[in-house]
Order: C-alpha cells, then sequence, then structure tokens
C-alpha cells in the first residue's frame, strides 16, 4: 500500500508541475475540471446510486458551464452558478424523479452538495490563478495540503496513541494532526523562502497552519460521508490512495481558506 502511494506520487507531482507551472493555462484548467467531473461521479455513485441519470448529467453539464465561465473571465455571469444550480435541480427533480416520498428532498439535498461540496472549491482555482503571482500560490497550496497530509500519516503511525475523532476515522490520531500542522509550517516557510510570495514570514506561517486546519478537517469531513454510507473509499481510480475524493478532500477545504487569504491582501492593499 505505501509503495503504490509513493509510485502514484512520484508519477502525478511531475505532471502537476508541468501544467501548473509551464503548460498553457487552458490546459491547466481543463485538468480542474476533469477532477471536478471525477469527483462529482464519486460523490453520486457513494452517495445517491438511486439518482437519476438525467438529473446527473443535467448537473454535471451545469458544473463544466461554470468552468467555461470562468475559463473565458465571465466572471458575472458565473455568479448565478448557485441560485441557477438550484433552480435546475428543483425543475429536474419535478419531471425526471417521479416518487413522492419525504426522502426525497434528503435526495435533492445530496444533489445540490456535491457542486457546492466540490466543483465550487476546485473553480476557485482558475479565480487563484489570476492573482499576481498564482503559479506559485497554487504550489503553496499543494506543498502545504500534501506536506499536512504526509506529516499526519507518519507522525500518527510513529506517535498516535490519543484517536482524533475515532467514530469517523479510528486511525487519525491528535499527534497526527499535531504532526501534520507542524509539518505544513515548516513546508510553508521554506517555500516562502525559495520562491517570491512577497508576504511577511508571520503571515505565510499563519496561512499555512490555517490551510493545514481547514484540510485535516475536509479529510474528516470526507470520512464522514463515507461513514455515513458505509464505504471505505470513495473510489479505485488512484492505486494506494483510492479514489479523487479520498485524494483532494483536504484540498476542497484549504482552497477557500487561501482564495480568501489573497481576496483580503488585495483588497486592503
Amino acid at each position: 500500500m505505501h509503495l503504490k502511494r509513493w509510485i502514484t506520487g512520484i508519477i502525478a507531482v511531475p505532471i502537476l508541475i508541468i501544467l501548473i507551472g509551464f503548460a498553457p493555462r487552458w490546459m491547466f484548467y481543463t485538468l480542474v475540471w476533469l477532477v471536478s467531473l471525477g469527483g462529482l461521479i464519486e460523490f453520486y455513485r457513494m452517495t445517491s446510486p438511486e439518482l437519476s441519470r438525467v438529473i446527473r448529467w443535467s448537473i454535471t453539464a451545469v458544473t463544466t458551464g461554470l468552468f467555461l465561465l470562468l475559463g473565458i473571465r465571465e466572471f458575472y455571469l458565473a455568479l448565478g452558478f448557485v441560485p441557477f444550480l438550484l433552480m435546475l435541480a428543483m425543475i429536474l427533480f419535478m419531471f425526471f424523479h417521479r416518487s413522492i416520498a419525504a426522502e426525497n428532498t434528503g435526495l435533492l439535498a445530496k444533489t445540490l452538495l456535491g457542486p457546492v461540496y466540490i466543483t465550487l472549491p476546485l473553480s476557485l482555482f482558475l479565480l487563484i490563478d489570476r492573482f499576481p503571482g498564482g503559479k506559485f500560490w497554487i504550489f503553496f497550496l499543494l506543498a502545504v495540503i500534501f506536506s499536512s497530509d504526509m506529516g499526519a500519516f507518519y507522525f500518527g503511525r510513529l506517535f498516535g496513541s490519543h484517536k482524533l475523532c475515532k467514530r469517523l476515522s479510528p486511525g487519525k490520531t491528535w499527534e497526527g494532526a499535531v504532526g501534520g500542522l507542524m509539518s505544513s509550517v515548516f513546508v510553508a516557510a521554506l517555500f516562502s523562502r525559495l520562491f517570491p510570495l512577497g508576504q511577511h514570514m508571520l503571515c505565510i506561517l499563519v496561512l499555512g497552519a490555517g490551510i493545514s486546519v481547514a484540510g485535516q478537517l475536509g479529510d474528516l469531513c470526507e470520512s464522514m460521508i463515507k461513514r455515513n454510507h458505509a464505504q471505505k473509499d470513495s473510489g479505485r481510480i488512484l492505486p494506494g490512495h483510492g479514489g479523487l475524493l479520498d485524494r483532494i478532500d483536504g484540498l476542497l477545504f484549504g482552497i477557500p481558506v487561501l482564495y480568501g487569504y489573497l481576496s483580503f491582501i488585495v483588497f486592503f492593499r
């Protein structure tokens, strides 16, 4: 299992470096879109297998529209994504989900949760990319999240004895969480020394810590969803890691933290 994790990482990291740092931006945006689609497919397969294909693929098509709007910089049109998604989902349920039952409201909520949970955070990558030094900030985010994951995993294996949240993820410990936090803060500081982020070191350390905490909470939240639906992994697409959601669960919570920070410093500059 560990060997598979490392092999997958060794293959994925150079590809990410090329797509984020050197490839045309449409290739990076396409990658983010594909990850979003894969995450949605896993989410619906895990939480809503009874959902109509018409509804599922219609919602997926709308999320594709969001990436297209952001890709061509139609930001004001993109603002209508959530209300339009809500309207579309309710209309689709009215015509294509014919059964009448109280459970249908919960199914509708899960249908809407997928894009809000997965697509919206990932779409912020396209906006982060347009901030000054956007590429470096994306690398910074990935480095902090991945180091937090690795630190939590290995510190937990070596020193873990106090369960963090046993009912959701028995393998996670407080020692692992602290190790992940320490690892991410160290990597954040190192990254800021090596690359021009243009921020005070204290801000970088606080940001790294905030992203780590958010990422670990995102990991636990995905564990909650899997536990609710008696699933061990969200999928099997990544050897040693499980599904896409298993790999990006921390990113989904870390991306909004970075976007909020960058928006704040730009607004008050």
